[in-house]
């Protein structure tokens, strides 16, 4: 039986949620305000943490996902708004030796390469700076931006016009547009003698390098950037009406060659052992370096490789930075704490003496759930070692007193909120509270998540307002929400809400009587059915009634609505059983009906591309000759069509190469048009 909201993925929702604002906070911070409250290796535990949730529940994946944006919005920015002609990317992360190989792997299974042919790198460092694009027309210097959120940066040429690395007309021959792309920096020495001045003239202290150069480039007077001593390093290229060589390292090598500075430690390998060689030579290196680096960056060499490789979501798949590892430290467990999330997880914290880890100081924990308890053998008191890496909050690596005289921690057998039963499921990890409905943590959480920016995104209904309209009972269902308008004159009467503030509130959950369909269905929180999956299938049923109707008819037996689910690519069994679960329950049933008599989401409209395929279901099958299977599926995606793992009275287009079997019979079977793989790439081709 599965209630209303009840998933048993509602906790990853939720720390997606969570890390969405707090990293979309962060990149405020360090890009835009240049102030940032973390350390690099901080940020990118943060980063990596949603990686790892994204990766473990693709179809959790948030509209605001983090994976899917670069840099920061600029809209507040003093300086004047400048689009880019071709969107700046950042770059994936990798943390281990594995994760290099993985990507090295992940290139040769894209391009449908044999272990024989040579797959060669570039290798630089990584420099710890602020991103920059040079536009050159007729080799002369005409703009100069910053990355912003990569579609748009803030016009900084003449500031940069003030920088001595940067030659205002290159050398040479040069194309008619070329967009040279790196980083503005400053030294180490620099650094400290700017600081000294700023303390001599009790001005302001810069926290590391990297905000000096940030906040010398993005000044509104060029006088003061002149002042500044920044310096630039180049490693890449955006537009360009001509690109004259045929590898990264060869042109990196004649960018040089026009006039601008490139690493002195680029270095091109053919191999993953060169690649992780040349990054123990430059770790090595680090702290002789003239300026701060945070890891070495690998790019496929082949131009023409990179083309095909092509991005996802905000980063390239031809590149990734190795970043350095994190730093450790010891201290002392003093507490674990309990915290209750929306789906009954308990989730212990734990409570540590202040210690700095690289500048950082850090004093909570996830401890995670009760099997790393015990693997650990932590109690408070124990001495432990923590790192910054993997998760939202630093992890413990290691107890160094786990034989000391102590009992062993017992985990609560119930809930600290509702005082209910607290149990795993047979097969989890996790122990959960068994209140539901009648804990308050679940209750609310269950809530917020429904008006969160991935759902409903409701503004003014925010988490202490939730909270309170809870506890004075207002609040009980989704469907209440929409029930506040009767409730005016009592909401009135409370502290701190005045005409305006209760009228914009009213406003903004009336503005959202008309859901999207899609974010409803997230709302919900149903088993299973994250962001991405919601939107898979709103785009396949069109209306939420359709959807009911499927679901409940595959959770009586109907084998057709079964395959017409499972033939949604993405959607498996596991998707079947808790929709049909979630519609069998009467209480949901109930919740349901209620919230759909306050609003009433519009029929989902699929907007596709011009193509040939665009709106249709295609299935490959057989073996691809020039191509991987990955590569097809995104070129699919590219043309605006589905890409389907089976086949099914729903599919449009079958593309059948050598060794296509049952897929191609039922194929022919059921009168679908087979094309073969030279067809599929003359589509693409007119397509553009």
């Amino acid at each position: 039986m599965t209630e209303l909201f009840s998933t048993s993925e509602a906790d990853a929702a939720n720390e997606l949620m969570r890390l969405a604002r707090q990293i979309a906070r962060h990149n405020r911070l360090y890009h835009a305000e240049d102030s940032p409250e973390i350390s690099d290796a901080e940020y990118d535990a943060l980063v990596r943490r949603n990686a790892e949730l994204e990766a473990a529940y693709p179809h959790l994946i948030r509209p605001d996902s983090p994976s899917r944006k670069v840099g920061h919005d600029v809209a507040a920015s003093p300086l004047s708004k400048v689009r880019h002609e071709q969107r700046m990317f950042s770059l994936d992360n990798a943390f281990s030796d594995e994760d290099v190989a993985d990507f090295a792997a992940r290139v040769r299974r894209f391009l449908a390469l044999g272990d024989e042919v040579p797959v060669a790198f570039t290798a630089e460092d990584k420099i710890d700076g602020l991103s920059c694009s040079l536009r050159y027309e007729q080799g002369r210097l005409v703009r100069a931006a910053t990355r912003g959120d990569g579609e748009v940066g803030e016009d900084v040429t003449p500031n940069v016009r003030t920088i001595t690395d940067i030659p205002e007309q290159l050398a040479g021959e040069v194309p008619d547009v070329f967009e040279i792309r790196g980083e503005v920096y400053m030294a180490k020495s620099d650094f400290l003698a700017l600081n000294a001045a700023q303390e001599a003239a009790e001005g302001k202290i810069f926290a590391n390098p990297r905000n000096a150069a940030a906040g010398s480039l993005r000044q509104k007077d060029p006088k003061i950037t002149a002042s500044r001593p920044l310096r630039f390093l180049a490693w890449g290229w955006g537009a360009a009406s001509e690109v004259p060589e045929q590898g990264q390292f060869a042109m990196m090598q004649r960018i040089a060659a026009w006039g601008l500075p490139v690493s002195p430690l680029l270095a091109r390998c053919e191999s993953v052992e060169a690649m992780l060689a040349h990054y123990r030579g430059i770790e090595h290196a680090r702290a002789e370096l003239g300026y701060d680096i945070d890891g070495v960056v690998y790019k496929v060499d082949r131009l023409d490789w990179q083309e095909r490789l092509g991005f996802v979501a905000k980063a390239p798949r031809w590149g990734i930075a190795h970043k350095f590892p994190a730093e450790r430290a010891e201290t002392t467990l003093e507490a674990i704490d309990i915290q209750v999330g929306r789906t009954g997880k308990l989730t212990p914290v734990g409570r540590l003496t202040p210690v700095t880890v690289g500048g950082v100081v850090v004093q909570n924990v996830t401890l995670h759930n009760r099997d790393e308890i015990a693997r650990l053998a932590v109690r408070p008191g124990d001495r432990v070692v923590i790192q910054r890496a993997g998760d939202v909050i630093p992890q413990v690596v290691e107890n160094l007193t786990p034989d000391e005289a102590r009992p062993a921690y017992a985990f609560p057998d119930h809930c600290p909120e509702c005082q209910s039963e607290a149990v795993a499921e047979e097969g989890e990890v996790d122990v959960r509270c068994t209140g539901g409905l009648i804990c308050p943590a679940q209750r609310t959480e269950r809530l917020k998540h429904f008006v969160s920016r991935a759902a409903l995104d409701i503004e003014g209904l925010g988490e202490r307002t939730i909270d309170e309209f809870f506890a004075l009972g207002w609040l009980e269902s989704p469907a209440d929400i929409f029930r506040l308008r009767k409730r005016r004159s009592a909401i009135l009467e409370r502290e701190g809400w005045k005409d305006k503030s209760v009228d914009n509130l009213l406003a903004a959950i009336e503005a959202k009587r008309a859901p999207d369909a899609a974010r409803l269905l997230f709302g919900l929180g149903i088993r299973h059915v994250g962001a991405v999956t919601a939107r898979d299938l709103m785009k396949r049923f069109g209306s939420l009634q359709r959807l009911r109707t499927v679901a409940e008819a595959a959770h009586a037996g109907d084998a057709e609505a079964g395959a017409e689910l499972t033939s949604i690519d993405g959607i498996g069994p596991a998707v079947v059983e808790a929709l049909g679960d979630f519609f069998h329950e009467p209480h949901n049933r109930a919740v349901w009906d209620d919230l759909l008599s306050e609003v009433s989401p519009p029929d989902f409209v699929v907007e596709t591309r011009d193509s040939a395929v665009a709106g249709k279901t295609v299935v490959f099958t057989g073996a691809l000759e020039t191509m991987s299977r990955d590569e097809a599926k995104a070129q699919a995606e590219r043309l605006g069509a589905r890409s389907a793992g089976s086949v099914s009275a729903k599919t449009d287009l079958v593309v059948a190469g050598p060794g296509a079997g049952s897929k191609l019979k039922k194929a022919q079977e059921l009168g679908i048009e087979v094309i073969d793989e030279a067809a599929w790439a003359e589509i693409v081709k007119a397509a553009g």
